[in-house]
């Protein structure tokens, strides 16, 4: 018999799975799951002989840490192995105030091929399930405790696989267990414009994220492949980031990872302030972390600072994010050195 998977589950499913009548029941063990448990006998509210039933028919996990890296600022890598031996990570960022985010995968792998991005590289193998995806974060929990954020910045294109985050994102927000507020989540895309209209008009009221990269259109062409489509063109990206602004009224993050004599150059300064201005958004820079098998390099200190000093004197919303969790191949752009070596 095929074990019933819990942390894909909510009370009423895990009722409806198990064939339980008392609705309070599912939301005992909807709890413990929540929490983390990684054995049924930590279900101290429920009778000995139901968590033996729950031994016999369920699963509180799909997935296994298969390996834990650790970088000296505090950053902390997972590699885990699932079901069928394909293989994700997951990160555990820290910032200096101590507020914790979990950087979670929704693919293993990616179809999108991002130039710049490791990731890119591997290929799409499948979409996670909603399972896989909570159990990163319940792995990532059970090292740091309760976080603070999670982002879908991981491995993979999310809006490939929506309908498996939005029921991770049901389950992590549910009052009957974690509880995590929409406010604290964050979806990234590299601008599947489709999918920025389907979670405005759809779901979840999360924050919204886009590697923008460039405003250039030829040279992101060059970069981010998904631009080559017309429906993903940057027009018609910037019409659907105003769209998201507008319909849930949250500011949108453009995401630029700077490469060094590529894109941080006065002209693409120049494109990428007239992309963000007048819209709802913030620009997130980011001075690309290196893959040794990529063919970019690091922008240097005086790239950087004068990129952001040009999009700053036009009044753009501009941070430069501190790089983390470089040492173990966990920073933006990262992921999945380990499983391509």
């Amino acid at each position: 018999m095929q074990k019933i998977v819990l942390t894909g589950l909510l009370p009423d499913e895990i009722c409806a799975a198990l064939g339980i009548e008392q609705r309070f029941r599912g939301a005992q063990i909807f709890r413990w799951v929540s929490k983390g448990i990684t054995d049924f006998n930590q279900m101290t509210n429920l009778s000995l002989q139901t968590r033996g039933e729950l031994n016999e028919k369920a699963l509180l996990r799909t997935s296994e840490v298969q390996a834990v890296l650790r970088d000296s600022d505090g950053t902390v890598k997972l590699q885990i192995r699932l079901c069928d031996g394909n293989l994700v990570e997951t990160v555990l960022l820290s910032d200096r105030d101590g507020r914790t985010t979990a950087c979670v995968s929704c693919q293993a792998g990616c179809a999108m091929r991002c130039a710049f991005c490791q990731t890119g590289t591997l290929g799409l193998s499948r979409n996670l399930t909603a399972a896989e995806i909570v159990e990163q974060f319940l792995y990532l929990e059970s090292i740091a405790g309760t976080l603070d954020n999670i982002v879908f910045m991981g491995m993979g294109e999310p809006m490939h696989n929506l309908p498996e985050i939005r029921k991770a994102v049901e389950i992590l927000c549910s009052k009957d267990g974690r509880a995590l507020s929409s406010k604290r989540i964050t979806l990234s895309t590299c601008g599947i414009v489709s999918g920025i209209y389907d979670l405005a008009d759809n779901g979840p009221n999360i924050r919204l994220a886009v590697s923008l990269t460039t405003a250039d259109e030829a040279l992101r062409a060059s970069l981010m492949p998904v631009s080559r489509a017309k429906e993903n063109s940057l027009l018609e990206l910037r019409k659907a980031i105003r769209y998201y602004a507008d319909k849930t009224g949250r500011r949108v993050t453009l995401e630029a990872a700077l490469l060094h004599n590529t894109n941080t150059d006065s002209s693409s300064a120049r494109n990428l302030i007239n992309f963000a201005r007048g819209e709802n958004v913030n620009v997130n820079l980011i001075p690309w972390n290196p893959v040794e098998t990529l063919p970019f390099s690091e922008p240097t200190k005086k790239e950087t600072n004068d990129f952001v000093t040009a999009l700053k004197s036009a009044g753009i919303n501009v941070t430069l994010r501190t790089r983390r969790g470089r040492e173990i191949g966990g920073a933006c752009g990262q992921l999945g050195q380990a499983i391509k070596s």
